[in-house]
């Protein structure tokens, strides 16, 4: 099958059948003067309006500006180490943690860098595992959030600044926090309350989503021992292909964004990611970027991710699979990449010569999803939908308040292992799901959502729960760890064209975490157990209010084995 390579080789694509669309597109493109008018910041490309637009444009120029900003933060780091920290401990949600988390996971560990975790989770074992493990002494806190109020981050926020005085003692308790916040935010004042040792004020013109090369994500990755000079000339170098300047032909962006856009367009709507597992956690980012950018208006692009390998005639015709590897890595050259290229399914590559290659993949696919925005006619900067489930979980969670329960809901089935929630009527936990996703249509897909403690064993029985449900179905299987989705793909679930099918996974924590009420203060009206309940059932209500198919499989214990168990029983 011929293969189509663009002059400059970082993209190579197999396109049977859908080559002459996006030659199409790509003419459109350049007729239009999209990449242009893109970089002279021209709200029309998107929408005659420029609300949402206009000031979500500041991460075209985040590398100039992040350059000129290295001496303060390689300052900061350098005070880090000479003051003796050994860890760091990332407080965050979605594209506050998602980067820092890349770095942290993906970068091998140098002479004097320092131990970088995230903390993405409200389960109250994931909260006590950090508590456990890092000794306050020795550890800084970076609290992370664009608007300075989100729920999640500002209740970690509270509890680990307790937890700071209740070790080492209010005066010293401030200096081991750090905020990295858009101007005037709620977290300036806080940080100026309680003393913190610094605050990184960020671009406010950048959305989280695309602010992996700002502070957002250059901060926790010095702090990890990245060479962020380098990341950043990477970066650079990847602008300057994507520049105005460079034939639509030979530009990667145009190419990448455009082929993602009408492929979409033509049902090829799940961009499956196969990754050299160095690199991994590119996965998460990139999954973020594309849902949440694209998720709306009945439209969207859903990434898979971490996605076990079956054979290509399991897939639904609705794929286009993406290949991002390093250099001599042979993972991806497989029978599986033969197997692809001679079927009838899209498929791209990409090459990186080493880890640094990064910091260009972040602005090419953030320019990529900003052109598949555009041939979607969607604004790929708003996210008009993930309020939606905020608003039904503080809703919960004033019922809790009120009533010190939240809402009943009807069980339809319980046995030793679980409990099922929802409009369904079967005899086995099994059974209820073979029901839920019998209803799937070509085009459809899963989503596993696991309000659950995120572990390696977890991890293992979720992807083995996906794999037999993608080869039972042919439906594109994701899973999200809840909360920290609702920040990604969360957007996606209530604003795409309706094909999604849900399975809520929750469970009760065997100890619970009181989160308090205000920082340095004892007193508290709600734990992390009853948040992330109350997350899980306001997405649902979320959900069902925009006509999803849901069902909440409530594991009673033993998480990693009751999800084995079912999939081997759906198998």
């Amino acid at each position: 099958m011929a293969e189509n390579m663009a002059s400059d080789p970082l993209i190579r694509t197999n396109l049977p059948r859908y080559q002459t669309f996006v030659e199409t597109a790509l003419h459109e493109l350049s007729e239009h003067q999209l990449i242009e008018r893109i970089w002279e910041h021209d709200f029309s490309v998107w929408s005659s309006s420029p609300d949402e637009i206009s000031n979500r444009l500041g991460w075209l120029h985040s590398i100039e500006d992040m350059q000129s900003k290295l001496p303060e933060i390689e300052s900061f780091v350098e005070s880090v180490h000479n003051d003796g920290y050994a860890n760091v401990l990332l407080l965050g949600m979605g594209g506050s943690s998602l980067a820092p988390e890349l770095f942290s996971r993906t970068f091998p560990t140098v002479k004097n860098s320092l131990q970088v975790h995230v903390l993405d989770s409200t389960n109250p074992g994931a909260v006590l595992s950090y508590s456990k493990s890092l000794d306050p002494l020795y550890t800084l806190y970076v609290v992370s959030t664009k608007s300075g109020s989100t729920e999640e981050t500002l209740s970690f926020f509270k509890f680990f600044y307790n937890l700071a005085i209740e070790r080492i003692g209010y005066e010293a308790a401030g200096k081991h926090f750090v905020a990295i916040t858009d101007p005037e935010s709620k977290l300036v004042a806080l940080a100026k309350k309680h003393g913190f040792r610094h605050v990184f004020i960020n671009d406010p013109n950048v959305g989280g989503r695309f602010s992996a090369l700002t502070y957002f994500g250059l901060v926790p990755a010095a702090l990890s021992g990245v060479d962020i000079n380098l990341l950043l000339f990477r970066a650079k170098k990847m602008a300057a292909q994507c520049s105005s300047d460079v034939a639509i032909e030979e530009n990667p962006s145009a190419i990448l964004g455009v082929t993602l856009g009408e492929l979409a367009l033509h049902g090829r709507d799940k961009a499956t990611f196969i990754l050299s597992p160095q690199i991994s956690s590119f996965g998460n980012w990139v999954e973020q970027l594309i849902a949440e950018s694209t998720g709306k208006q009945g439209k969207g692009i859903l990434p898979i991710i971490g996605e076990e390998p079956i054979q290509p005639d399991v897939y639904d015709m609705d794929r286009v699979f993406i290949y991002i590897q390093l250099e001599n890595d042979r993972v991806a050259e497989s029978a599986r990449q033969s197997a692809l290229e001679g079927s009838d399914h899209p498929v791209l590559r990409i090459q990186l010569n080493d880890l640094y290659d990064l910091g260009g993949q972040f602005f090419l696919w953030e320019l990529a999803t900003a052109i598949a925005g555009w041939r979607l006619q969607i604004n790929p900067f708003d996210q008009p939908n993930v309020e939606l489930a905020k608003i039904r979980a503080r809703n919960m969670v004033k019922i809790y308040r009120t009533e010190k329960r939240l809402p009943h809901q009807h069980l339809a089935l319980a046995d030793d292992r679980t409990e099922i929630y929802g409009a369904i009527s079967a005899r086995s936990s099994a059974e209820a799901i073979t029901h839920l996703v019998s209803s799937a249509r070509p085009g459809d897909y899963i989503a596993i959502q696991a309000y659950v403690q995120p572990t390696t064993t977890t991890d293992i029985a979720l992807r083995k729960l996906q794999s037999v449900l993608t080869s039972k179905t042919h439906s594109a299987t994701t899973i999200g760890y809840g909360p920290r989705f609702l920040h990604s793909t969360g957007q996606l679930h209530k604003g795409d064209g309706g094909n999604g099918i849900f399975i809520q996974i929750t469970t009760n924590s065997p100890k619970d975490v009181p989160i308090p009420d205000q920082a340095g203060e004892p007193a508290s009206s709600i734990t992390f157990g009853v948040l992330i309940l109350a997350q899980a059932l306001g997405d649902q209500e979320a959900l069902l209010e925009q006509g999803r198919r849901v069902l909440r499989v409530h594991i009673k214990q033993n998480i990693p084995e009751t999800i084995l168990a079912l999939a081997n029983e759906l198998n």
